[in-house]
């Protein structure tokens, strides 16, 4: 009842086809949009900046990128972490290669990159799938992270190692470096975000998405049918690592400024993003975002309450949360294997027919 859908009806199929059919679920995503738009940037802080919304937005896209290839064409990827990589190191090397050069350019030009690099490595997807994939995209990790650590041309034969991200400003407000204000950094990540999203849920509902799905459901039935299964797979790479890519370059410029290969971008963020995935729901948009959050919220929330509220030594709170994390991933994998998203699914059902019983 809370939908009224009563007296809503539709007399086309792009009108019953559209991402929000239902008023009430338009509405609430122009209010929630508005509320992150106008009034998030006015009240935000460095803390919420760094440790929560930041980091919220740019693992979603990392995790949006892996759910397009994993939870939509059905192909496993351990390689996130490598791919995210190449998206911010391709970022340092237009930045400093092309001064001039605005930081939103250079921050698609390193997806266009990373999809380019997400081909190639796509490409003994044509003959191998399911366990062999997976070691081929990990392959594909230790080799990029390797590549990066080794060659100091990449990181300009700096005696670190490390690469630093030049100031860079969008309209004339800093959007990288040390004096970037946090509603600056939210608002750029905010903007990517928005427009992956978007297109995202453009391509699969389209053409494209659906031969994803029909490669992922078997793929024998779709070439049958006349999908070509080495397009959509490459097609599916490339999207997946442009996103991935973007990621990785909003990771580096905007969130932490300076990284090094082997620490940012080890094989611990693979998992770390296919967790995200995998708790938020294969094949949903929005479940990407969901699992995002749980990743990186559950563990502020925890340190908060076993550091803040209960005093533990830190030592002790920090395995407790590895723990603590990992349990309720096995716990949540066992009692619902669908995910954040197949929850909310379940709960937006019941409202539509509450107070009524069910």
């Amino acid at each position: 009842m809370l939908y009224r859908e009563a007296g809503e009806f539709r007399t086309s199929y792009p009108d019953d086809s559209q991402t929000f059919p239902i008023s009430f679920d338009k509405y609430r995503y122009y209010a929630i949009l508005a509320v992150l738009v106008v009034v998030v940037p006015l009240v935000i802080n460095d803390y919420w900046a760094n440790a929560v919304l930041v980091p919220v937005l740019v693992w979603s896209i990392a995790a949006l990128g892996l759910n397009i290839l994993t939870g939509y064409c059905g192909q496993i990827s351990l390689g996130t972490g490598g791919f995210m990589a190449v998206g911010a190191y391709g970022c340092y090397k237009l930045m400093t290669a092309f001064p001039d050069l605005n930081i939103i350019f250079c921050i698609v030009l390193s997806g266009a990159i990373t999809a380019g690099v997400g081909i190639i490595f796509g490409l003994p997807s044509l003959r191998i799938k399911g366990f062999y994939l997976a070691v081929a995209t990990l392959a594909a990790q230790f080799f990029l992270v390797w590549l990066f650590n080794s060659f100091p041309w990449f990181y300009n034969y700096s005696a670190s190692g490390q690469i630093t991200v030049p100031e860079r400003t969008v309209l004339g407000f800093p959007v990288t470096g040390p004096y970037t204000e946090p509603w600056a950094k939210y608002l750029i990540c905010l903007a990517f975000a928005f427009a992956l999203a978007w297109l995202a849920r453009n391509l699969t509902r389209g053409s494209v998405g659906r031969s994803w799905m029909a490669i992922r459901d078997m793929d024998i039935a779709a070439e049958i049918i006349g999908v070509n299964p080495l397009k959509a797979k490459l097609q599916a790479f490339a999207v997946s690592s442009f996103f991935v890519g973007i990621a990785g370059a909003l990771f580096f410029s905007v969130y932490l400024g300076a990284v090094e290969a082997s620490e940012a971008f080890g094989i611990n963020q693979s998992f770390l993003v296919l967790f995200m995935v995998i708790i938020g729901g294969l094949g949903s948009i929005f479940g990407s975002f969901a699992g995002a959050a749980f990743i990186v919220l559950l563990p502020v929330l925890l340190k908060n309450l076993l550091v803040g509220k209960l005093s533990w030594p830190t030592d002790i709170a920090t395995n407790s949360e590895f723990i603590i994390v990992g349990a309720l991933i096995i716990f949540f994998l066992i009692v619902e294997p669908h995910g954040l998203a197949h929850l909310a699914r379940l709960f937006k059902e019941k409202l539509r027919l509450w107070p009524f019983p069910h």
